[in-house]
C-alpha cells in the first residue's frame, strides 16, 4: 500500500477524534423528513457492517413504481479539514485484499455511527424517483431524510430466494410486507437493466477469487459471480448516481462524473470480436458490443468470463471528471449513461463524500464547497488512488494465490486462456479456485477462450507469481 501511495493507518489526530464522536440525533424537522415508517432494508455481503444505502419500493396508481434509496449522511460526521477527512482524501477508497480491508474511514465510523444498520434512526440523503410501468423514469428528486433499517439482508440468500432456490431470510419474513416489496424492487430493477442493455450498457462477467480462512490459514479461493440481489442492487445504484448528477446539474453547480471515455483501442476489440466470430464496425459502437457479447455468452457461457475480463482491459479504466454548468464531459461508454456520479457509497468512497457536499450546498442554495482547481485536483487524486488500489488488491489476490498453489508444483490441469499478447500467454485453471498463471514457453498459436492442458511448474508467492507449462 505504502508503494503505491496508500496509508495502511490512520493518524494519532485521526484516532484522538474518533474519541470524541457520537452519533448526531436523527430527529425530523424542517430540513429532515420522516421517512421512518417505510419499510427500508439494506441487502449487502453477508459480512458487510459499513452499510452505505437503504432501499425500498411502492406500486403507484397507474402500476408504476416509486423507489426511494437512502444514502448514509457520511458528512455530518466527518467534516471537511478533519484529520479522518485528510486520511479519506489521503487514500480516497477503502482497499478490500484478501487478508484484511483497510477502510477509507475508522471502523467506529463506517461500521457503526454512519452505518444504516439495522433498527437505528439515521439521517440520510434520498433520491426519490417515480417510474411508469415500462420502467421509465418520469420524476426525480433529492432530499434529505429520517430514516430505519427494518432488515439486514444478504446477497446470496435474497438472490436464492428471488429465483426460487432458498426460502425468505428470516430477517425478511419478519418485517410485514418486505417480500412482496423486494418482489416489487426486483421486477423494477429488472425493466432498468434491461431498458439499459438496449441502449448499450455492456453485459460483462466476470469471476472473483473469494478468500475462505480456517483461522489464519488461507484454505481455498472459491469462484464468486454477481447474483441477482447484486443486479438489483447495481442497478438502483445505477439509476441513483444519475439522478444525483441530473440534481446538480439543474442547480447550476459543479460535479464529479464517473466518465469511461470510447474505448481507444476498439480496433483490438474489433480483432476479439473477430476470434470469437463476431463482426464488429469500424468505430466505436456501444449496441454493437453488447450485441456481441450476448452472442458470446449464450455461445460459450463457460468461457464467458474471460471473454470479458479481457473486453473490460481493453476498455480502459474510468476516471473522475469535473463537469461545469453549460460544459458537460463525456458519458459512461460501459453504462450507455450521459450523466453519472458515484454518490452512493460515501462510508467507502471520498468521491461519494465529495458529492454528499456539493448536494448539500444545492439543497441549501449555497454555492459549491470547493474552488474549480481544488475540485479538479482531488478529481484526479481520487482517479490515481483508485488506481493504486486496484493494483494492490489484484497483487494480494495473486499472492494468496499462489500460497494456495505452492503445494501442487507438478499437478496437471485443464484451462482456459485468458491473455495472449507479445507480453505473455496466461491460463485459467477450470474446475477448481479461479487461479490464472503464465505459460513460460510454447504457446504459440494460443488464443483467448482456447483451452489448454497444463502443469503448474513453480509459484512465487512474495511476487503473485504463477508459472505453467504446456502438457498432454
Amino acid at each position: 500500500m505504502r508503494e503505491q501511495g496508500l496509508d495502511p493507518d490512520f493518524s494519532p489526530a485521526a484516532l484522538a477524534e474518533i474519541k470524541h464522536l457520537s452519533a448526531p440525533a436523527a430527529v425530523p424537522t424542517a430540513e429532515l423528513r420522516d421517512l421512518r415508517g417505510l419499510i427500508w432494508c439494506s441487502i449487502d455481503n453477508d459480512d458487510s457492517r459499513d452499510l452505505d444505502q437503504l432501499t425500498v419500493a411502492e406500486t403507484l396508481p397507474d402500476s408504476g413504481v416509486r423507489l426511494y434509496i437512502a444514502i448514509a449522511d457520511v458528512d455530518s460526521l466527518v467534516p471537511r479539514g478533519s484529520a479522518i477527512d485528510e486520511h479519506a482524501r489521503q487514500n480516497t477508497t477503502s482497499v478490500y485484499t484478501p487478508g484484511a480491508v483497510f477502510p477509507m474511514l475508522p471502523e467506529q465510523l463506517s461500521t457503526d455511527l454512519t452505518s444504516l444498520g439495522p433498527h437505528v434512526d439515521r439521517s440520510a440523503m434520498v433520491a426519490d424517483m417515480s417510474f411508469d410501468r415500462n420502467g421509465v423514469l418520469v420524476r426525480r428528486d433529492l432530499y434529505r431524510a429520517v430514516v430505519r433499517n427494518q432488515a439486514k439482508l444478504a446477497y446470496n440468500s435474497i438472490s436464492a430466494w428471488l429465483e426460487g432456490k432458498g426460502p425468505l431470510p428470516a430477517a425478511a419474513e419478519a418485517v410485514p410486507g418486505l417480500a412482496d416489496n423486494l418482489k416489487l424492487q426486483d421486477h423494477l430493477a429488472q425493466q432498468l437493466r434491461q431498458r439499459r442493455h438496449q441502449h448499450g450498457a455492456l453485459n460483462l462477467e466476470t469471476v472473483k477469487a473469494q478468500p475462505v480462512f480456517v483461522g489464519t490459514m488461507l484454505r481455498d479461493l472459491t469462484p464468486e459471480r454477481q447474483n441477482r440481489a447484486q443486479q438489483l442492487i447495481e442497478d438502483f445504484m445505477i439509476v441513483g448516481n444519475f439522478v444525483t448528477a441530473q440534481y446538480l446539474a439543474d442547480r447550476k453547480l459543479p460535479s464529479l462524473r464517473r466518465v469511461l471515455q470510447k474505448p481507444e483501442h476498439w480496433d483490438l476489440l474489433i480483432k476479439l470480436a473477430s476470434v470469437h466470430g463476431g463482426n464488429l464496425p469500424a468505430e466505436p459502437d456501444a449496441i454493437a458490443l453488447e450485441n456481441f457479447l450476448v452472442n458470446a455468452k449464450a455461445k460459450d457461457p463457460v468461457g464467458f468470463p474471460d471473454l470479458s475480463l479481457a473486453v473490460i482491459k481493453l476498455l480502459g479504466s474510468g476516471e473522475y471528471l469535473v463537469e461545469y454548468p453549460g460544459t458537460p464531459v463525456s458519458g459512461h461508454f460501459g453504462l450507455a449513461v450521459d450523466t453519472y456520479s458515484h454518490s452512493t457509497a460515501p462510508n467507502r468512497r471520498f468521491p461519494d463524500l465529495l458529492t454528499q457536499r456539493l448536494l448539500k450546498a444545492a439543497m441549501a442554495n449555497q454555492p459549491a464547497p470547493y474552488q474549480p482547481a481544488e475540485l479538479e485536483a482531488l478529481a484526479l487524486r481520487c482517479s490515481e488512488m483508485e488506481d493504486a488500489a486496484k493494483k494492490v488488491e489484484r497483487q494480494l489476490t495473486k499472492c494468496a494465490a499462489a500460497l494456495l498453489m505452492q503445494n501442487r508444483i507438478g499437478d496437471v490441469f485443464t484451462g482456459i486462456v485468458t491473455g495472449a499478447s507479445d507480453k505473455g500467454t496466461w491460463v485459467r485453471i477450470l474446475g477448481g479456485p479461479p487461479i490464472e498463471g503464465k505459460l513460460l514457453a510454447n504457446a504459440a498459436g494460443l488464443h483467448i477462450g482456447d483451452r489448454a492442458r497444463v502443469r503448474l511448474v513453480g509459484t512465487n508467492v512474495d511476487r503473485g507469481f504463477i508459472d505453467f507449462e504446456l502438457t498432454h
